[in-house]
């Protein structure tokens, strides 16, 4: 049947609809063929040496973060009929441990994507964004992954640690424990979590359509019936979670989260720190922004690469004293005009850098940083500029003191109101007491 036009679709009414031909889906192309075999070798009830079925069960593409694997494993069995292990269908545990039954994404996917969802905050959106380029998927996918297959196994893996749980349960005679949840995105229901402050375990985790008090209370209450009494309850203000607290767990103290107290009495410097630094990156770039985007020169020779660090160093740097034998001296001064082309250039990259910073509120401000260090910057500048002058180097000191001065004054009072709050913050530090 060949394609209709959308003409002729048209014209012929809407029952040609039927006849449209559906989008071929994208095939995956493995780059490697491998099939299993049950490493297994004899039967479990008989002892007697397996058969392999002449058949592939398990036939699929996978798709890993490095590449791409068409995989199949050939099952084994007992071949005597009266054994119980004929019956069985033994496949391969090496090929298991790839990827989930019914998935067609590794494991090493899920933990990429579970670790940037819940350690780095990332949106699926971002997620999708991050390792598209690496496998075939879409950000729909992505959350099913994370959603249907991650937080299920991480639930599976934590059961597991029970052992643990009541080990710390009964060092400290009960459990503290926190309650948090990730921000929503866009309408979404929220992820909660329930967590052993001594273990890092997560007793509970879920998706709360609706943060009420009798949605609180239904996922708070498997707690009541824990064999361990819960001592300490840690949580934000969140609405109807106060009172659920309250009455679920009626004899446990509860506390607010320090750690929100101190991000909401920083969110004023913050925004005042965020639009300082924009004022004062703009005013940088448009003083020394023309020097900035020089390309450097580069002798002949360089490459990008430079060993820093390590017990083998730069050859061609330290082959002389590698050979036991000292470096040529100078034929003349002017032999050392390369090397401080190289500092100053070194130094134009360290500023563009500089003019990137990002903060972490509400104890690293990112606008207080880059005015510091600009401001070491400056001052390196000059004490070069003593020893030998460059005009690069000059145009990037003179640009520098121009683009601070204005901004002197309001960095004091920022660096004030930062100072108050890591004070407040050695406050609420809970002071540890000898046992």
């Amino acid at each position: 049947m060949g394609k209709t036009s959308p003409l002729e679709l048209g014209q012929r009414g809407p029952d040609a609809c039927q006849e449209v031909p559906m989008r071929t889906p994208k095939r995956l192309y493995a780059e490697a063929r491998i099939i299993y075999h049950p490493e297994l070798l004899t039967c479990l009830h008989c002892g007697d040496l397996l058969v392999l079925w002449n058949y592939l069960a398990w036939d699929k593409t996978v798709q890993t973060l490095d590449r791409r694997l068409s995989i199949a494993t050939r099952p084994g069995h007992c071949p005597h009929a009266t054994c119980p292990g004929t019956r069985l269908r033994l496949r391969s545990a090496e090929a298991l441990r790839l990827a989930p039954p019914g998935s067609t994404y590794g494991y090493d996917v899920l933990v990429h994507i579970g670790w940037l969802r819940q350690h780095q905050r990332a949106t699926y959106s971002e997620i999708h964004t991050a390792i598209s380029a690496r496998l075939a998927i879409s950000e729909a996918h992505v959350r099913y992954l994370y959603q249907y297959c991650y937080l299920p196994l991480l639930a599976c893996h934590e059961r597991q640690q029970r052992g643990r749980l009541a080990q710390g349960a009964q060092a400290q005679g009960g459990l503290i424990i926190a309650l948090d949840g990730l921000a929503p995105q866009g309408g979404e229901p929220q992820i909660w979590f329930i967590r052993d402050l001594a273990t890092g375990l997560t007793l509970r985790s879920g998706w709360l359509a609706q943060l009420d008090q009798p949605t609180f209370e239904a996922f708070l209450t498997p707690l009541a019936h824990l064999e361990w009494p819960i001592l300490a309850v840690l949580s934000d203000k969140q609405t109807g979670l106060v009172p659920a607290i309250a009455t679920v767990l009626p004899r446990s103290r509860h506390q607010f989260c320090q750690a929100h107290y101190l991000r909401n009495l920083a969110e004023p410097l913050a925004a005042a720190d965020a639009s300082f630094k924009g004022e004062l990156c703009k005013t940088v770039r448009e003083q020394v922004g023309d020097v900035l985007r020089q390309d450097s020169r580069r002798p002949p020779g360089h490459v990008g690469g430079l060993t820093v660090t390590g017990l083998l160093p730069s050859l061609v740097e330290e082959a002389p004293a590698l050979l036991g034998h000292p470096p040529a001296p100078s034929a003349a001064p002017t032999a050392s005009a390369p090397a401080a082309e190289r500092v100053i250039s070194q130094l134009l990259c360290h500023t563009r850098y500089l003019l990137t910073l990002k903060g972490r509120p509400p104890l690293r401000l990112a606008g207080l940083e880059t005015y510091e260090r600009l401001h070491s910057v400056a001052c390196m500048s000059l004490d070069l500029l003593a020893k030998r002058y460059n005009p690069r180097l000059a145009h990037l000191y003179q640009g520098l003191q121009a683009a601070l001065a204005p901004f002197a004054a309001t960095y004091h009072v920022l660096h004030r109101g930062a100072a108050w709050l890591r004070d407040i913050a050695y406050i609420l530090e809970p002071v540890s007491t000898p046992p």
